[in-house]
């Protein structure tokens, strides 16, 4: 297959292009960005044996693909991957696609008309342990309580004057930037739903950014459980960079009345509670200098399976959708002092509801 990485100066840009070098179906490769120096303006961009064309025109590149990549600034990304399926190209595209739910649901609804593969990449679904906890989660009888937790290195290590920290071009601080990732597992995961957001969210890092860094959510549940999320780039000792494997605290649990599923860091293992008995379930992953590692490589080989119709595609745009519309809530909830209800997203990639 022949794929179009378009954005060559987004902080993923290099992780992609390193993925598509790794992945064997992958036999071309098309550069694009609206800067024409743009490879040489990034040195951090690996060489890529497969690379078939370098340019400036879009036109050309999606001409070429059979499905590009979008990575670029949030507040462009809607307009480029609308023209990547106006070129009748599948799409798959960094998170969280566009600016607002309402553009990324004009995209989803495009996608599905023309019959193209859309998704977002979540790749976090695709880790062993992802699948593990959605496996279990039939078996702990009614959910009690969810809850998750991202902690990120401080603001002052990822470069404070980035396009991520400027409202206008990011759409958002951290909830959009990485806290998505979980607000999507505790749905992937548990196959539950948010349907209301209690939120209060800070900027704290002392530096010149006007958007979030500090997020702190309270959240109700189709089910009826609750649940909480809590996301902050507050990590003082664990070094600087985006592709910092040390630069993370993630926790993820689902709590139900027959037990509890708990994947307590980004490691390969989880801690499980069931009536069955209490054990550590552990999994290997290969190293990998792909987005994501193995299970990145993983994610995006699903993607290519739905392209050519072999497989269902890893997400869709009405996940991202979903995401959205939580941030969203958050947001209003936390400009309002109260709880904020999140509009129903059709049925995509997350399974049924535990609501007995």
């Amino acid at each position: 297959m022949h794929a179009a990485l378009l954005g060559l100066s987004h902080p993923h840009s290099s992780a992609l292009l390193a993925t598509l070098e790794d992945l064997r179906a992958i036999r071309r490769v098309t550069l694009w960005d609206a800067d024409p120096r743009a490879v040489e303006k990034n040195p951090a961009l690996p060489r890529c044996r497969k690379t078939a064309l370098v340019t400036a025109n879009l036109d050309a590149a999606l001409a070429a693909c059979d499905f590009a990549i979008v990575c670029v600034p949030h507040d462009r990304a809607a307009a480029l991957a609308r023209r990547v399926l106006a070129a009748g190209k599948h799409l798959l595209a960094e998170k969280p696609v566009a600016l607002s739910s309402a553009e990324i649901a004009a995209l989803h609804r495009t996608a599905t008309q023309a019959g193209l593969v859309a998704s977002v990449l979540y790749p976090r679904r695709a880790h062993p342990c992802a699948a593990a906890m959605r496996r279990h989660a039939a078996e702990l009888g009614p959910f009690l309580s969810l809850e998750a937790r991202f902690l990120a290195t401080q603001v002052r290590f990822r470069d404070p004057r980035s396009w991520l920290f400027r409202r206008r071009e990011s759409g958002g601080g951290i909830l959009l930037w990485l806290g998505c990732h979980y607000l999507d597992l505790l749905h992937y995961t548990s196959g539950d739903e948010i349907v209301g957001v209690a939120a209060r969210l800070a900027t704290r890092s002392g530096e010149r950014i006007d958007v979030e860094d500090t997020a702190a959510l309270a959240l109700q549940f189709r089910s009826g459980a609750v649940g909480t999320f809590h996301a902050s780039y507050a990590l003082a000792f664990s070094g600087g960079g985006y592709l910092n494997a040390a630069g993370y605290d993630a926790y993820l649990a689902l709590n139900g009345r027959a037990g509890r599923v708990v994947w307590p860091s980004l490691a390969p293992r989880l801690h499980v509670e069931l009536p069955s008995g209490v054990r550590r379930e552990t999994f290997r992953l290969r190293h990998s200098d792909s987005y994501a590692g193995a299970y990145g490589e993983r994610f995006v080989r699903q993607f290519l399976a739905a392209v050519r119709g072999k497989a269902e595609p890893p997400t869709t745009l009405a996940d991202a959708t979903r995401t959205a519309r939580i941030v969203e809530a958050a947001v209003r909830s936390a400009r309002t002092g109260r709880l904020v209800p999140v509009p129903a997203t059709e049925p995509a990639s997350g399974g049924g509801c535990n609501s007995n």
